[in-house]
C-alpha cells in the first residue's frame, strides 16, 4: 500500500505518522527543503486527542503544558468571570509549541522504512501515478486549484497577532480568555515562567501599532519581563464543499479552518485522522485495497460534523462580536447565568473535547 501526502505541514506529518505505525508506506512531497516554521505559534490540544495522539502517533507528554482551568471574561462585565471551566483538579486541555511538535514527528518519520520526504516544485499527475490514495493538504498546486476550489469562506475582517511572553515564575496552569472591545485576547500558558499570546483584533480598530501595549492593558496575572517578536495573521473560516476527487483526498486546513478563539482548529483535524485511520484499518483488516472508497467514506462520516462545529464556533466569534458593540452586560449575565449550569458546564467541556458525539 503506498499513499502520498501533499504539503509540509503539522497536518501533513501528523497523519505520515499515523500510516507510517500502521506499516503504510508514505511518500510525503513537498516545494521547499527549507520550510520556514513559526516560533510563536501554540496549540491548544484536547485530552481525548492527546491520548489518541501519544497511543497512535507519537508520546507528546514530556512537550504538552497541561491545564487545569480555563476562564472567560468580557469588558461589558470589567473583572467578573464570565464562564469558568474544570474537572475536579483534572486536565481539560493542554498547550504545545507548534515548532516544538513537527520537530519531534519529523525526526521520528525520517528513521522509518516506510517513509520518505521528496521535493518537487510543481506535482503533476505523472508524479503520483503509482500511489493508491493521495492526500492533499498543500493550497498551492494544481489539484487544489482544478478539484478543491468551490469552498464556503467568510472573511472575518480581523487580524490574528501571536506572540510569546517571558515572566516571574507562578503556578500558570490556567488559560485565560478576555472578550475585549477590540476582539478576544487569549493568554495560554506553555511553563510557569512562559505564557502564549493570541489576540484577534478586529480591522475597524483604527490603531493597532503597539500590541504590546494592549496586552499589557489587559494582562492582570503576570509580571512580564520580555514579549517575544510579534507575528501576525489575517482571519477566516472556511469548508471546503467537496472533500475528494478519485482517489486524491483533500486535507487539514484545506477542508476547514475556524476563528481561533475555541482553540479547535488543530483538534477537528485530530478528530479527522482518527476518521481516517479508522476507515483505512478496517480496509486493511478485510484484506482490501486502498482506493477512492476511503475518500468516499471518509467525507461521509466527517463532513457534516465538521460543518456543525466549525459553524457552531462561528456563532460564538458572532455572538461575542455583537456583545464587544454593546455597553451593557445584558447579554453576558445571561450566558453567564447558563455557565453555572453544572449539565451545560460539563456539555460544554465534553465537545470541545470529543467534538460532535452524535
Amino acid at each position: 500500500m503506498r499513499v502520498c501526502i501533499l504539503g509540509y505541514g503539522l497536518s501533513s506529518l501528523t497523519l505520515a505518522k499515523a500510516l507510517v505505525n500502521q506499516n503504510i508506506y508514505v511518500e510525503l512531497i513537498c516545494r521547499k527543503k527549507n520550510q520556514k516554521i513559526s516560533l510563536s505559534r501554540t496549540l491548544g490540544i484536547s485530552k481525548s486527542n492527546i491520548n489518541f495522539f501519544n497511543q497512535n502517533i507519537i508520546n507528546i507528554n514530556k512537550l504538552l503544558w497541561k491545564l487545569k482551568k480555563i476562564e472567560i471574561y468580557s469588558d461589558n462585565l470589567k473583572n467578573e468571570k464570565l464562564l469558568n471551566f474544570e474537572k475536579n483538579n483534572d486536565q481539560i486541555f493542554s498547550i504545545i509549541k507548534n515548532h516544538e511538535l513537527n520537530q519531534i514527528i519529523e525526526k521520528d518519520l525520517l528513521k522509518s522504512k516506510y517513509f520518505k520526504k521528496r521535493y518537487f516544485k510543481n506535482v503533476n499527475s505523472s508524479i503520483l501515478k503509482d500511489y493508491n490514495i493521495i492526500i492533499n493538504c498543500n493550497y498551492f498546486n494544481n489539484f487544489t486549484n482544478k478539484y478543491f476550489g468551490k469552498k464556503i469562506i467568510k472573511e472575518y475582517d480581523s487580524t490574528a497577532y501571536t506572540t510569546i511572553i517571558s515572566h516571574e515564575k507562578i503556578s500558570n496552569n490556567t488559560a485565560i480568555q478576555i472578550f475585549t472591545k477590540k476582539g478576544p485576547l487569549a493568554f495560554l500558558p506553555i511553563s510557569n515562567k512562559e505564557t502564549s499570546i493570541v489576540y484577534s483584533v478586529h480591522n475597524s480598530v483604527k490603531k493597532v501599532n503597539d500590541i504590546n501595549e494592549l496586552i499589557n492593558q489587559y494582562n492582570f496575572k503576570y509580571e512580564i519581563n520580555k514579549i517575544d517578536k510579534i507575528e501576525n495573521f489575517e482571519l477566516k473560516s472556511l469548508n471546503l464543499r467537496s472533500y475528494y476527487y478519485k482517489n486524491i483526498l483533500a486535507f487539514g486546513d484545506l477542508i476547514h479552518k475556524i476563528h481561533p478563539l475555541a482553540g479547535q482548529g488543530f483538534n477537528m483535524t485530530m478528530r479527522d485522522i482518527k476518521m481516517l485511520l479508522n476507515i483505512i484499518k478496517n480496509k486493511l483488516d478485510l484484506g482490501l485495497e486502498l482506493d477512492s472508497s476511503v475518500n468516499k467514506e471518509f467525507e461521509k462520516n466527517v463532513k457534516y460534523k465538521n460543518f456543525i462545529f466549525s459553524n457552531g464556533v462561528d456563532l460564538i466569534h458572532e455572538f461575542f462580536n455583537y456583545e464587544r458593540k454593546t455597553k451593557n452586560s445584558v447579554l453576558c449575565k445571561s450566558i453567564q447565568i447558563l455557565g453555572k449550569n453544572s449539565s451545560v458546564n460539563k456539555a460544554f467541556i465534553k465537545i470541545a473535547d470529543e467534538g460532535i458525539f452524535f
